[in-house]
Formats: structure tokens, sequence, C-alpha cells
């Protein structure tokens, strides 16, 4: 099973969001952190806004932030939305199977079971749990951390 890449951009950008929740940041920021595609991740953006996990803003002080708090962002429930097939083999996707083994193989039973095994894992965990070294993270994608009262001791 290979993620793709708009998976882990969303991943990415959710990270990037927890770690200033602040104030709405421009996708721009985010595309300047990683390194990535500015247009690319418009379209994460706006499917990680369907699926309820950001909220846009429109405006001169727009931008996009998290919609919910980050231990309410369950990280199966993103990779589930944004990956446009889990269908890992031929006869577990949408329409007719064209592989002539489809009636008696077992193969699709070990997969699907392969496959469920994949996203429990995800399912256990958070944004919360991806952004417990906050400090560390600001510091690689060169963030301002604030550093009074509560958020010092994070």
């Amino acid at each position: 099973m290979r993620m793709t890449l708009h998976t882990d951009y969303a991943l990415r950008m959710l990270i990037f969001l927890a770690l200033r929740p602040d104030a709405p940041c421009i996708v721009g920021d985010v595309a300047e952190a990683y390194g990535l595609s500015h247009n690319h991740l418009l379209k994460v953006a706006r499917r990680l806004a369907q699926l309820g996990a950001v909220t846009t803003l429109r405006g001169r002080a727009g931008g996009i932030m998290l919609a919910k708090e980050p231990e309410d962002i369950e990280l199966g429930a993103i990779v589930r939305g944004m990956e446009e097939s889990l269908a890992l083999v031929e006869c577990m996707g949408v329409g007719e199977s064209t592989c002539v083994l489809t009636q008696g193989c077992r193969l699709k039973g070990i997969v699907t079971e392969a496959l469920d095994a994949y996203l429990a894992v995800f399912d256990r965990y958070t944004l919360a749990d991806l952004v417990t070294n906050r400090q560390a993270l600001a510091g690689l994608l060169d963030l301002k951390m604030e550093t009074s009262g509560a958020t010092a001791s994070a």
C-alpha cells in the first residue's frame, strides 16, 4: 500500500496548521515551509475543508486554519477521505473485474484484511499525536512558537 502524495500533503498541512492554531495562514506559507507546489496544496486544502478538518476564511485576513481541535481530527478519517481509492487489487474496485480468478480467488479477502489492519493503525491516532513534539517540528519548519504561559511547557 502506498499513500498518495495528496494524502501525505494533507497530513503535513494539518501538522503545520496545528503548530499555528491562533491565526489563519495562507496556503503559500505551507507550500514554502515544505517546498511543495502551491497549486497542489490548494486542492489539498479544499478537500480538507470538505472533510471538515480545516476552515477556509475569505478576505484580507483570510486563509486556512483547523476547524477542530487536533485531538478531534482522526487520522484514519483523513486518510480514508483523501485517498481517491483504497482498492489495492482490481477486484476491490468499483465496477466489474476483468480478472478470471475473481469468482474463486481468496486474495481479495487477504488484501482486505491487510488494508483494514493498515487503516486500524491510523484510527488509533489523532492530529494531536503528530504534534506532541511541537518545538522540534516548529524548528524544522522554521516557525516561531509562542513561549508564553501554558504553551511554554508544551
